[in-house]
Formats: structure tokens, C-alpha cells, sequence
């Protein structure tokens, strides 16, 4: 079945795979098998892919379609890919049922892929949020975060998808106050940035665990808190991918942006905005100046 002859408009089952944004995001330390140990608030934007399930006799399989689909070659969609992954991981808690996953899996890839916003952990997190409920496995959630972190560190924050404090390398998590009422734009240069390399590039100093508010008064109580914060890999990504730099100037230089910083490893970055409306003209603006770019604005999840 070609990609082009799928109907998702007639699928029973569809979940959101929302873009992850490390607002902030400190490397504290390094643990003895190498791993660097984190500290980030994360939210989620209403950007993101979407997957689509269909239940059949067939073999599991996986179609991927939308504007960052074609990046994915033949071998991305094979049995290494996540969302397979995190689709044969969630099979083994069905007890008895040892038959193999069956159906039909559609992706639409709407995110920039190796980006720093945590397309692939979300989409997997998607599939276990998905298939938990077409296949109707009721895993509890420790479960399901369980299964989230064998598949990757950003997985079991994705599978929430809501506002968290993430420690450790990804696998302590906190619930933290939801933001007030803002807007948020998100921009890629369309360069995709090596996450390792960011790393080995970025220098020997730890930052501190933040001291993370219990609420806040406004945005603006957001916005002043998070300056006194930082991304310890923003240098060294500007470092290994420039262009990241130019972004963080046009988005910073937008009417109304009270900040902007860089997501993850990189190469996106995102500005808050007043209202979402406001990230939304200023997303037009970047866009039109821009083409090349990958620009989205709006609102929180």
C-alpha cells in the first residue's frame, strides 16, 4: 500500500506527538559512565506530528508522510524506528497475547527532525499513549514510563506531555506550575544538529540545579526567572551550526519577544510572547523573511 493511497481521514485512532521546549537547560554534572545529568523545565507546544492508527491483520507497519516525512529514508521507518519500538515494547505487557502487533501506523512528521524538540521521543511517547488504548493494554503508568525509558531519556517526559521539571537524564521527573497565558515561537534553520557533538564541543562547566519557583504571578515573572537561567549547550551549538545564532537574533529582535533561547541541543530556538496571537505575527513576519525556514507560532499545551 502506497503512502499516497492512505486515508488517515478514515482511521480509528489518532494521537498528538507535541513538541518538547527545555525552557531552561543545565548540565549539572556527569555521571561515571559518561552520561552528562540534567536540569531543564520543559513545556510543550502546540506544535507537533500526529499518528495515525488503523487496526487490521496485517503485520505492523509504518507510513510516513508530511513536510519533514521525505527526510526519513526506507531504513528510519524499519524495525529500529521508535514509534515500531515503543509498539513492540507496549505488545510484551499484553501477558498471553503473544501474536505480533498488527495494523497500520501513519506518521505525519510535521516537526524538523533532529532539532532539540524531541520529534522522535514524542512520536514514540505517542505510540504507547496510542496502542495502549486501540489495543486496549490498560498499562498503568509506571508502566508505561517504564517502557518510555528504555526507548530513550526525552521519551518518558514526551509521554506526559505536560509542564515538568526533568533531572537526572531524563528519568526524574517533577510536575511544575503550568505557565500563565503566553505565546511561543518555535524556528529552525532547517540544519540538523548532532547531539554528541554538541556535547563533546560544550565546555567543562556545571551550572546548578535552577531554584524552580512553586507558581508564578505572570509571564513576565516567567520571563525573569528564566533569564537568570540558561542552556549550558546554546554555545556550543552555535559553535557546530552558526545559523543557530542568526535565529536567536531575528527571533529576539521581533516585536514583542521578551526572550529568546535555543531548545534542547539544538538547532531550534523559541521566543516568548505576550499572547499567543502575538507569537503567531511574529511567526508570519520570520516566515516571510525566511522561506527556507522551518517558523511556527502559537500557543502552550
Amino acid at each position: 500500500m502506497t503512502v499516497a493511497a492512505l486515508d488517515v481521514s478514515t482511521f480509528a485512532f489518532t494521537e498528538a506527538a507535541p513538541a518538547k521546549v527545555n525552557l531552561y537547560l543545565h548540565v549539572t554534572g556527569r555521571r561515571a559512565d559518561g552520561y552528562h545529568l540534567l536540569d531543564s523545565l520543559v513545556v510543550f507546544a502546540g506544535a507537533g506530528d500526529v499518528l495515525h492508527y488503523q487496526p487490521g491483520p496485517e503485520p505492523l507497519s509504518l507510513h510516513v508522510t508530511g513536510r519533514f516525512g521525505r527526510v526519513l529514508d526506507a531504513a528510519s521507518t524499519g524495525a529500529d524506528n521508535l514509534v515500531l519500538r515503543a509498539a513492540h515494547a507496549l505488545q510484551g505487557l499484553r501477558g498471553s497475547q503473544t501474536r505480533l502487533p498488527s495494523g497500520t501506523l501513519v506518521l505525519e512528521k510535521k516537526l524538523p527532525v533532529a532539532s532539540g524538540i524531541g520529534g522522535g521521543s514524542a512520536d514514540a511517547a505517542a505510540a504507547l499513549r496510542l496502542l495502549d488504548r486501540a489495543w486496549n493494554v490498560q498499562a498503568s503508568r509506571a508502566d508505561l514510563l517504564a517502557l518510555a525509558q528504555t526507548l530513550g531519556a526525552d521519551v518518558p517526559v514526551c509521554l506526559l506531555s505536560q509542564t515538568m521539571r526533568m533531572e537526572g537524564i531524563g528519568e526524574n521527573l517533577t510536575p511544575a506550575a503550568h505557565l500563565p497565558e503566553c505565546g511561543m515561537v518555535l524556528v529552525n534553520c532547517g540544519q540538523a544538529v548532532s547531539t554528541p557533538e554538541v556535547f563533546r564541543r560544550r565546555d567543562g562547566a556545571f551550572l546548578p540545579r535552577a531554584p524552580l519557583p512553586d507558581n508564578w504571578a505572570d509571564i513576565a515573572d516567567v520571563v525573569a526567572f528564566l533569564k537568570q537561567q540558561g542552556n549550558s549547550l546554546e554555545e556550543a551549538a552555535c559553535a557546530v551550526c552558526p545559523p543557530v545564532g542568526h535565529v536567536l537574533a531575528d527571533i529576539g529582535g521581533q516585536d514583542g519577544c521578551l526572550m529568546a533561547r535555543m531548545s534542547g541541543s539544538g538547532a531550534t530556538c523559541f521566543g516568548l510572547f505576550a499572547t499567543p496571537q502575538a507569537a503567531r505575527q511574529a511567526a508570519d513576519r520570520l516566515e516571510d523573511a525566511h522561506s527556507a525556514w522551518w517558523v511556527w507560532g502559537g500557543g502552550l499545551v
